[in-house]
């Protein structure tokens, strides 16, 4: 029992601490080549000026590096090197019992988190070339969309994953239809990481809910996922240590978008694989991230009907700045019920 306590919590100390070390060197580039918007401000989805916005984050923009995000899965394959490379020269069984990195549970998880660190660090860099003209949406989606794809097609094919758990209730049956349904978890899931856009923000909820997974693996006896889980906690913790206010630098798409595909993985591989519950608990252990995309979803569809906008600004968390709450409070009010949620979610899971 105390190995797999230490198997749990020691790769987390480690990607805490690594990311810790290579923030200064990783800031120190950043600043030297100037790694931020050379033009400051955004234009709303309709095409208008975004006013709000610009008059909140614009001038910001041009002041704060981005690609913040490396720290995160930079910490994450450090980490897994270094536990890796102690299995491999050491006689001692300690590294091998520790090593979390296994084709049942992580593979996939961690190859998610370098595809989307990797798409997301090309349209960083072309946001910070081509003045702040990233990547299309539309390119991202698709390459989100292909290989969500692939990995939808592997757990329906290899793993056989083929419904949904409910409770009280049979699971709910989709066959190949699990495929597309994971696409737009997938896609839903991504686009909630617009919610990178006050300082500590993103890093506090995103903390919270791998923490949470990280727990209800533990459940479910996905030691290694579970561990897993909280590497990526102890990773983002030292991404926040940087990123609360003043932020050093922002996650970006590198970070925001590899926490997101890989959240994805984490909630479908801790649902009817195992006969547990991850997908239905996402609204609630992830409710943040469920209210950052409807409120824009609510902003848009209101303001194509009245021509006006329902929110200052979307997501929700730009219109609390926006009618005079200061930025700090915006963040630590959402921590709190993002660890108020995700008790509640763990709590159900323990009486499910």
């Amino acid at each position: 029992m105390e190995i797999l306590f230490i198997k749990l919590l020691l790769p987390a100390i480690i990607a805490f601490c690594v990311g810790i070390l290579i923030t200064p060197l990783l800031t120190f580039h950043l600043y030297k080549y100037q790694v931020w918007k050379k033009q400051g401000g955004k234009t709303a989805i309709g095409g208008q000026t975004a006013v709000e916005f610009n008059r909140l984050k614009g001038e910001g923009e041009t002041k704060t590096p981005r690609m913040g995000g490396i720290v995160i899965w930079g910490s994450v394959v450090i980490t897994i090197s270094l536990l890796g490379l102690g299995t491999l020269l050491s006689s001692n069984t300690f590294f091998s019992d520790l090593f979390f990195l296994s084709r049942a549970q992580t593979w996939i998880p961690f190859a998610t988190l370098l595809t989307g660190a990797f798409i997301g660090l090309l349209n960083d860099f072309y946001d910070v070339q081509h003045g702040g003209r990233g990547v299309r949406l539309s390119i991202r989606l698709i390459l989100i969309s292909l290989f969500a794809g692939f990995v939808g097609w592997w757990f329906y094919t290899k793993l056989g994953v083929t419904s949904i758990s409910l409770p009280f209730a049979d699971p709910l049956y989709l066959g190949v239809l699990i495929i597309p349904f994971f696409i737009v978890l997938t896609n839903a899931l991504y686009a909630s990481g617009v919610i990178d856009g006050i300082d500590g923000l993103a890093g506090g909820v995103f903390a919270i809910i791998f923490a949470a997974y990280g727990g209800l693996s533990f459940m479910q006896s996905q030691y290694d996922l579970a561990a897993f889980c909280l590497m990526l906690t102890g990773a983002i913790l030292a991404f926040l240590w940087f990123n609360i206010p003043p932020a050093r630098f922002w996650m970006t798409e590198t970070g925001s978008m590899a926490l997101t595909l890989t959240l994805a993985v984490v909630v479908f591989m801790t649902d009817s694989l195992v006969s547990g519950y991850g997908i239905i608990l996402l609204p609630i252990i992830g409710s943040l991230l469920v209210v950052t995309v409807f409120s824009n979803i609510i902003q848009i569809g209101y303001r194509k009907v009245t021509g006006k906008k329902f929110f200052r600004i979307a997501p929700v968390h730009h219109h609390f700045e926006a009618i005079g709450w200061p930025s700090y409070k915006v963040t630590m009010r959402y921590w709190i019920i993002g660890m108020l949620s995700a008790v509640i979610g763990l709590v159900i899971a323990a009486l499910l």
